[in-house]
């Protein structure tokens, strides 16, 4: 049992991937579970958001707010990404692409144009990065989604019911839910609940935890987005492969950027870990719902690489605290 329980710890991220993958094949697969299927997902759709809710308090709980300050790399790593966003949008566009090439190019654009993930936070905790530094790039990212996509968007697709503020507003509420809210409500326990404070922060990795429970029901989302799509196999092959070059690739400028800033693992988690389930929702809301199967992939591929990083971490640390043991004996 402790065997296992280790192996858990060490493998959290893959372990919650599969589980999800399980969990939802066993009950999309079996007959007798299908009036199952049918009552629990709508829970677990209503779930997603509390338990990302949960993960972004915990993680906002440890934050000093007075050293959340905009850095230098942060307007760096924001320019890339709108670069980024050009260079698409314009291959969109200057190509009139359409069918398949459109939706492969609409979910390499969710993927690029997706603001940094509200779990960037835990996973750059863990790693030993700085937590304030990570969270005011979230937000600022965030806006700059904001900002984006209710204006390139409609120009894409052509068939939308809403004019582009109600669409900039819509997405604002959205970002406001997951990500103001726990940060006001973090706040408020912090300065003026200091049990409960106190309470929160004495349970160790809680928020990774519930990160990891929120993944496995994102995986599990993803799984049924994949399996419900009419793409061909071929198709999805090439996507996965496509989405998987992208997601090392921004892994790899953040690093870049952040190595010439002192932040490598900020920079790297900054551009690479994205916020899939806001990318799946807005290219239900204003793409082809197909392109939603990018950033479905995209969660696979970084989670794989958070999970690279978080062993090795995780070997370094035992590496550095055996080492300093010898040097004690000595």
């Amino acid at each position: 049992m402790n065997k296992l329980i280790n192996f858990l710890k060490e493998w959290t991220l893959p372990s919650a991937i599969v589980a999800g993958t399980i969990i939802y094949l066993t009950f999309a697969i079996t007959p007798a579970l299908e009036n199952a299927a049918t009552f629990f997902s709508p829970i677990m759709d209503a779930l997603m958001p509390i338990v990302l809710f949960m993960v972004l308090l915990v993680t906002f709980c440890k934050v000093d707010f007075h050293k959340m300050r905009p850095a230098r790399w942060h307007w760096v790593a924001c320019a890339f990404q709108i670069v980024s966003v050009a260079m698409v949008f314009g291959l969109i566009k200057g190509f009139e692409l359409q069918g398949r090439a459109l939706v492969l190019a609409e979910g390499i654009l969710i993927c690029i144009i997706g603001p940094g993930a509200t779990a960037a936070a835990v996973v750059t905790e863990k790693l030993g990065g700085n937590l304030e530094t990570m969270t005011t790039y979230t937000f600022i990212s965030n806006f700059l989604t904001a900002l984006t996509v209710p204006v390139l968007f409609p120009l894409i697709e052509h068939n939308q019911t809403l004019s582009v503020v109600q669409s900039f507003l819509l997405i604002l509420e959205r970002v406001c839910e997951i990500l103001v809210l726990p940060m006001a409500v973090a706040y408020v326990i912090k300065h003026h609940l200091h049990k409960l404070h106190k309470k929160i922060i004495s349970i160790n990795d809680l928020s990774f935890y519930l990160w990891a429970f929120s993944l496995m029901i994102t995986t599990g989302i993803t799984v049924k987005n994949i399996m419900n799509s009419s793409i061909n196999a071929w198709f999805l092959i090439a996507m996965a492969a496509i989405i998987a070059v992208l997601c090392f690739v921004q892994y790899a400028v953040g690093h870049y950027i952040g190595v010439h800033e002192r932040v490598p693992i900020e920079g790297a988690q900054a551009l690479g870990q994205k916020n899939t389930s806001f990318a799946i929702w807005i290219s239900y809301a204003y793409l082809n719902p197909l392109a939603s199967v990018c950033p479905g992939f995209y969660v696979l591929w970084q989670n794989i690489v958070n999970s690279y990083e978080l062993r090795q971490h995780s070997l370094n640390s035992a590496k550095q605290n055996t080492k300093a043991g010898n040097n004690y004996l000595n």
